[in-house]
């Protein structure tokens, strides 16, 4: 079952800074979520990417965590595809290219998955004064980095959607996006009835220069 975007946390240690090449493992339906702008509580659908990161040191080193597995890094966004929705604008600069008339009505996000990209990782302070690593930005691959060959995956493709939860995805969740995926409405209301789901194909794209 596909996550669509329409027209209407974890255990890591913190990765490196810059601008690393990644690839697209994980992508995570939040269902709605509570949030706070200026004061005023906001509920919107939300939705996590996951990016494993092939990072190197300035000597061309592969840098990695401590237990050998590559850094990882997540975003949130909401599951809105307007015009201005942070989701659509990433994804079209990630994509280097345009949406056509079609894919701006409806976009599957399961496209996204396997998909590698630049990933701007840079450091912010939230508001309790931690500092965090955030994606800043998400652009193609250099052909020139492409065409010498990109690294072996590490980390298998992951897709979690409430309506069809896989489980033993879902206990391997922290404790704390776990306790979010059980605070939203769509986890608290799936076993009462059937969330209606349509049937469209994922959008296919014929440029193989095109990540997705």
């Amino acid at each position: 079952m596909s996550l669509y975007a329409e027209n209407a946390g974890g255990d890591f240690e913190r990765c490196p800074i810059g601008n690393h090449l990644g690839r697209c493992y994980r992508i995570i339906d939040m269902g709605t979520q509570k949030t706070e702008y200026m004061g005023t509580p906001k509920f919107s659908h939300k939705v996590m990417l996951g990016w494993e990161l092939f990072c190197t040191d300035d000597n061309g080193q592969q840098v990695r965590m401590r237990d050998g597995r590559p850094f990882a890094i997540f975003k949130n966004y909401t599951l809105s595809w307007s015009e201005k929705a942070n989701l659509r604008l990433d994804l079209q600069s990630w994509r280097g290219k345009p949406f056509s008339p079609e894919e701006m009505k409806r976009f599957d996000l399961k496209n996204v998955l396997g998909a590698h990209g630049m990933i701007n990782v840079i450091e912010r302070q939230g508001q309790n004064g931690k500092t965090y690593a955030n994606v800043s930005s998400l652009t193609p691959v250099p052909s020139v980095v492409s065409k010498n060959g990109l690294p072996t995956a590490v980390n298998k493709l992951e897709f979690f959607n409430i309506s069809e939860p896989n489980m033993d995805l879902f206990n391997s969740f922290s404790e704390n996006l776990k306790t979010k995926i059980l605070s939203s409405p769509e986890w608290q209301k799936r076993s009462v009835q059937a969330q209606p789901q349509n049937d469209y194909s994922a959008f296919a794209d014929t440029d193989e220069e095109i990540p997705f």
